[in-house]
């Protein structure tokens, strides 16, 4: 089986092409694919086939379209029900993407080592795989999403195939194609980088000179922009006569002065190890320091509000500031009170960092110019950008650089499966060993060392969220006279312990209570009452019992609230039915900060 996007989405099983039909069908199988064998979620799917304005019966339509799939597919791929959305696993069929990818990089890491006629085949082989615009019969909302990085995967494979086949000595049969590539692609400054070269050895110097200042004419228009290192290198290569071999399509712009924005990182961060570690090497070069790849460096951080996402996203980023010189940047993508922040405002803040503070006009700019310009901001820049709290992936696309030299960190208590390019680290509550030393890191080691049980009674009343044991280990600190065990009891009281576990900025039951405001209604009724339910973990059945709905509807309705971070799926009963449960603390958010009692039946 062999599957294509870098043209019209097409399956092939030997010669025969599978007959897909409708858009629908090839804009999902399509999304499966990118995801690499991650699930995609039902609400992902939805944003990718229909945008903001969704059919009532779009989960109905999702089940056929993934039914016709698995029918046409038949066995060569493994097309599953993963709550909260579908897998596909394609076993060892080729995906044209994938291979493309593969090539790529192969390619680029024989032109580094020198290895010109190895590197020049391997580019256009890469190349060959393309059959046309990619993405070409899926809707308008999966192309928008992912049709930029493809495009411009694409694009930096031409510029590498161009460099090799320019040492190669090959300037006189690439005038030609450079010509057409620059006329298509004016503000592409490598490719015109590129052709000056080319000119230039092939006797036309003052052609390579007027090339120039068309472009920097060209840049000053329509982006407001000087040129950049490899346009301003050719120009001065082919002033002294000697333009060198390679065009430095490595080089990376960096601003006068280095942006840093983020917050400060925590001086007493505990636990969270091997998640740190997954991120510090997820946000690492690669071995071979080949850059411009396929696969964009975005790593998603996702969990309940008060789990750590953003102090985890600040400390990795400052543990790996020495890998980004041209600058480190935090966005805050809501509110104060919770609202996603507009999109605008926070490109504009961003260009601001980026040193690009006369490109912003208050209240002046349309979204798409702050766009443009925060993606020629960022192109070859290796910058790392902490965007933190993002509602969903239709928020976040505007904010993604077009180029694989920035990394992005994403913070979001939604399950964000199909970030293109993404790496998920999912956070949990804390087990008892790292809670205890979160508490002694902040309260300090004596206290917990002079009386563990009262220790031990915090923690569990915590149930393992930090910003908890960050708020109770707050209120010991400033209480010195107090003992620990008073403290203790007060916790012990549901009813209290919201209350008790707010001081300061440190406010737990102020966070739960905002993370359930920002659901949609019907989940938040449902939270209110499925939270004085004694039977935890329950299912999809006992919900609808208490809910007064059809099974398929609670589970539904269910399956949205873990991607909202308001359940938890523990795992399946003995029928194989999904079970959920409130995180403790939430649990009490839900009720109201009251003590759940049991709901009248």
């Amino acid at each position: 089986m062999e599957f294509r996007l870098l043209g019209p989405v097409e399956a092939r099983d030997g010669a025969r092409r599978v007959a897909l039909s409708g858009s629908k069908v090839h804009t999902v199988l399509a999304a499966l694919l990118l995801a690499r064998g991650r699930v995609v979620s039902d609400g992902r799917l939805s944003e990718l086939l229909w945008g903001w304005d969704p059919p009532a019966t779009m989960n109905a339509q999702i089940y056929t379209y993934i039914s016709r799939l698995r029918k046409l597919l038949g066995p060569h791929a493994d097309l599953v029900r993963r709550p909260p959305g579908y897998q596909l696993v394609v076993f060892d069929a080729r995906v044209d993407a994938v291979e493309f990818e593969r090539l790529h990089e192969q390619g680029v890491t024989a032109l580094r080592e020198g290895r010109l006629p190895r590197a020049s085949g391997l580019l256009r082989e890469a190349l060959a795989l393309w059959r046309g615009p990619a993405l070409s019969n899926v809707s308008p909302h999966l192309a928008e999403a992912e049709l930029p990085q493809l495009e411009e995967a694409h694009t930096s494979c031409l510029e590498h195939r161009i460099e090799a086949d320019l040492m190669l000595g090959r300037h006189q049969q690439l005038v030609s194609e450079l010509t057409g590539l620059v006329t298509e692609w004016p503000v592409r400054e490598r490719l015109r980088a590129q052709l000056m070269t080319a000119l230039y050895r092939c006797g036309r110097q003052a052609d390579a000179l007027r090339l120039f200042h068309e472009g920097r004419a060209i840049l000053a228009e329509e982006l407001g922009v000087d040129p950049g290192p490899d346009l301003v290198a050719a120009y001065q290569d082919v002033l002294t006569g000697a333009p060198k071999p390679p065009v430095r399509l490595f080089a990376a712009p960096a601003p006068a002065a280095r942006p840093f924005t983020l917050p400060p990182a925590l001086a007493d961060f505990t636990a969270r190890q091997a998640e740190f570690d997954e991120l510090c090497a997820a946000l690492a070069p690669p071995a071979d320091g080949a850059r411009g790849t396929f696969r964009p460096r975005r790593m998603l951080i996702t969990g309940m509000a008060g789990i750590g996402k953003t102090a985890l996203a600040v400390q990795a980023a400052h543990a790996m500031a020495g890998e980004f010189p041209d600058g480190l940047l935090y966005a805050p993508l809501r509110q104060e009170d919770g609202r996603p922040q507009d999109v605008a405002v926070v490109l504009a803040r961003l260009l601001r960092a980026l040193g690009a503070a006369d490109e912003v006009r208050d209240g002046g700019d349309r979204l798409e110019d702050l766009i443009r310009a925060y993606r020629t901001r960022t192109a070859g820049r290796r910058v790392l950008i902490v965007l933190d709290g993002a509602v969903n992936e239709l928020h976040l696309d505007a904010l993604l650089p077009s180029t694989t030299d920035a990394a992005v960190l994403v913070t979001s208590r939604s399950r964000l499966n199909a970030v293109p390019g993404s790496h998920t680290v999912a956070l949990a509550p804390l087990d008892g060993a790292e809670s205890l030393a979160l508490l002694a890191s902040v309260a300090g080691r004596q206290l917990v060392e002079r009386n563990p049980q009262a220790a031990e009674l915090i923690v569990g009343a915590c149930a393992g969220l930090p910003l908890a044991l960050r708020a109770a280990a707050a209120r010991l600190s400033a209480r010195p006279h107090w003992p620990a065990s008073r403290l203790a009891g007060r916790l012990a009281d549901p009813a209290l312990r919201l209350a008790e576990l707010a001081t300061g900025g440190l406010d737990t039951g102020a966070r739960l209570d905002a993370a359930l405001r920002q659901r949609p209604g019907d989940e938040r009724e449902t939270a209110r009452r499925l939270a004085p339910l004694k039977r935890e973990p329950f299912t999809a059945r006992d919900a609808a019992e208490e809910l007064g709905v059809a099974e398929d509807a609670a589970e539904e309705l269910l399956e949205r609230m873990v991607e909202g971070a308001v359940l938890t799926m523990p795992g399946i009963d003995t029928q194989g039915r999904p079970r959920y449960r409130f995180h403790a603390l939430m649990r009490l958010a839900a009720c109201g900060h009251g003590a759940c009692v049991p709901a009248p039946h």
